[in-house]
């Protein structure tokens, strides 16, 4: 009897064991440097903002993984104009990502889906934006440490952030993490 706890023991601490090695997850923030771009689009500069929110990596085989995220975002455009409001959207995000890494363990190159959902906006009067923004993400990832990675990615709009005119989100973001 004694024998056969033993052998479970051991067997349910690999299953744990293996386990945590194929599931991880983290936290991140980080700053967007976020535009808008489309017809007639004059005006506006590099809004600079953040995002933060959690992430889950789910390793498939040795050199790649799946990894969901959930983030706030705060995106839009810094209007140059007096007397006009800069354009903010605060997006939910969830970026979808495929992970490859180049070197095991250490750098990836990450793309993928990423769906945004607003939250609440501040616009100038005339711009009524639209509910949902669907992007394209690409980037890298560095793991600094086992715990510690920083990641570098660009997001492109592939739907209109308004009802009135032809403008898509464009945001580059740079994020520090910590994976548990």
């Amino acid at each position: 009897m004694k024998k056969l706890i033993l052998i479970f023991t051991f067997l349910i601490v690999g299953l744990v064991q293996s386990n945590a090695q194929m599931l991880k997850f983290g936290i991140k923030a980080g700053a967007n440097f976020a535009s808008l771009d489309g017809d007639g689009v004059q005006g506006l500069d590099t809004y600079t903002s953040f995002h933060f929110g959690a992430l889950v990596e789910l390793k498939v085989f040795e050199n790649f993984s799946l990894q969901p995220e959930l983030l706030y975002s705060s995106q839009g455009a810094k209007v140059s104009e007096e007397n006009v409001k800069d354009i903010n959207f605060n997006y939910i995000t969830v970026p979808t990502l495929a992970k490859f890494y180049l070197i095991s363990d250490k750098l990836s190159i990450e793309a993928g889906p990423q769906f945004s959902f607003l939250i609440n906006e501040s616009v100038p009067d005339q711009f009524e934006s639209e509910s949902f923004d669907f992007a394209a993400v690409g980037g890298l990832g560095l793991n600094i440490t086992d715990h510690f990675f920083a990641q570098a990615r660009y997001v492109l709009s592939l739907t209109e952030a308004s009802k009135e005119a032809e403008v898509k989100n464009r945001v580059i973001q740079v994020a520090l993490g910590y994976r548990f």
